[in-house]
């Protein structure tokens, strides 16, 4: 099986756990069987090794979430996987297109090769991944060109997109019902939910399959080239619009299967409270009073909750927030109107935190894994200090080599060309000094 798994998302509606380039599928909030917690693209990633571990599986995502990506895949469950990153966010379909020109000149997959995907954070069961499979074999009988997966709807939901399944069916096992697409409708309301569903309408779960010279042929109505390095320096001439608006809802030869198992889209702090281990997650007591409350604390000072009722408490270096379990569905408009800097973010090497912030300074909590490295790079703008709390490394500067222990301090001027290579897990205080405190403030060499 060749599968596509999307992660992409802005990161708005779990916050202030998520940002732009933490999205929801990264959270570490569910545990696994062993007791450890776990993201939703690692549970994803653990239960299709268990079920296809013969899948090929690229990842595609975009620059700003490559480094959150690679160390969720630092497990046993992501060797193997690929990564194939957009150079912007333009939506499902360039996505998509480019993913598959990587799977055919960086891969070597056949264009009569039938290809999977789906996004990498639904919160589901063994059973998704063995409808995936029947839905390869769907590709495979040539009944349509597109194939999705349809989920049976449990309620009339205003959140998703649904499509009708019509006849005749082309049944190719006990299992699979396949049958054509009659109509697409996009996010209805509930009194219009529940009229599709009615008549038999499926949620559309994003689950679709094809293949590969299917998509590489509509590729080519918008670039003369499927190479992937060309597709990608070309990135920005692909329309920015959905895979649903660009492909399904334009093709005529749709077919569908249908899956009745248990899915969900745990996008909003009301949905992911139902699939939380406990009610509680990080420093946090639930005092008297209390009746379905859900808090989880990153921070490390405590979080105490009395006398709530139906809430939501949720406090990470981005900000706290305190709702009404219902009213937290409707946090995005909120977030979009906060401009605020992003003060958590887990890169290639490890992960930072900005604990304090001014016009010309800036104060920050950087983690560096054992074996880890930054780039080699410098900044124009502004000087650093490193100050080592705890761990074993080496620093690079202008190349003179440092050794670093706790208690340790290197200075780098502005210009310094520096790097870091942890020998053990270290934790630093960085310090910014500069005229100008900007992300973009960064050379690599």
């Amino acid at each position: 099986m060749n599968l596509i798994l999307l992660s992409g998302g802005s990161g708005k509606r779990l916050w202030p756990l998520s940002n732009d380039v933490r999205s929801k599928q990264f959270l570490k909030l569910f545990q696994n069987g062993a007791g450890e917690y776990e993201s939703m693209a690692q549970r994803v990633l653990r239960q299709l090794r268990a079920a296809c571990p013969d899948a090929a599986v690229t990842i595609t995502t975009g620059e700003a979430q490559k480094s959150a990506i690679l160390n969720q895949l630092a497990g046993p469950d992501g060797a193997g996987v690929s990564v194939c990153c957009e150079p912007s966010r333009r939506d499902t379909f360039p996505a998509i297109a480019l993913a598959a020109a990587y799977l055919a000149s960086e891969q070597g997959v056949g264009r009569e090769q039938p290809v999977i995907v789906c996004p990498i954070d639904p919160f589901v069961e063994p059973d998704y991944f063995a409808a995936l499979k029947r839905l390869e074999a769907a590709v495979e009988s040539d009944f349509a060109r597109l194939v999705l997966m349809g989920v049976a709807p449990t309620y009339p939901s205003a959140k998703y997109g649904y499509f009708l399944p019509g006849g005749p069916a082309a049944g190719l096992d006990a299992e699979t019902d396949l049958r054509p697409v009659v109509w697409f409708r996009e996010k209805p309301t509930e009194q219009q939910a529940a009229e599709y569903i009615a008549e038999g309408a499926l949620w559309n779960c994003g689950v679709f399959g094809f293949r590969l010279g299917y998509l590489l042929d509509i590729l080519a109505r918008y670039l003369p080239t499927a190479q992937y390095r060309e597709v990608y320096e070309q990135y920005e001439a692909l329309p920015k619009i959905s895979f649903d608006y660009a492909v399904a809802e334009r093709e005529r030869s749709v077919g569908c299967i249908r899956f009745d198992g248990s899915w969900k889209d745990v996008g909003t702090w009301n949905t992911l409270a139902e699939e939380m281990a406990g009610p509680t997650l990080g420093n946090v007591v639930l005092g008297e009073g209390c009746e379905n409350v859900n808090a989880v604390n990153e921070l490390e000072q405590p979080l105490l909750v009395m006398g709530a009722r139906d809430m939501i408490v949720a406090a990470g270096p981005d900000g706290i927030l305190v709702s009404d379990k219902h009213a937290s569905s409707f946090i995005k408009p909120y977030v979009d109107a906060l401009h605020q800097r992003v003060m958590y973010e887990e890169k290639s090497w490890g992960c930072f935190r900005v604990l304090h912030e001014d016009a010309h300074s800036m104060t920050v909590h950087l983690t560096v894994w054992a074996g880890r490295q930054m780039s080699y790079h410098c900044h124009h703008g502004r000087s650093e200090v490193w100050t080592v709390l705890s761990g074993e490394g080496e620093a690079t500067v202008d190349g003179a080599s440092i050794p670093l222990g706790p208690g340790a301090v290197v200075q780098l001027p502005a210009g310094a060309r520096h790097t870091l290579r942890a020998e053990t897990d270290m934790a630093l205080i960085e310090t910014q000094l500069g005229r100008a405190i900007e992300d973009d403030d960064i050379q690599q060499f």
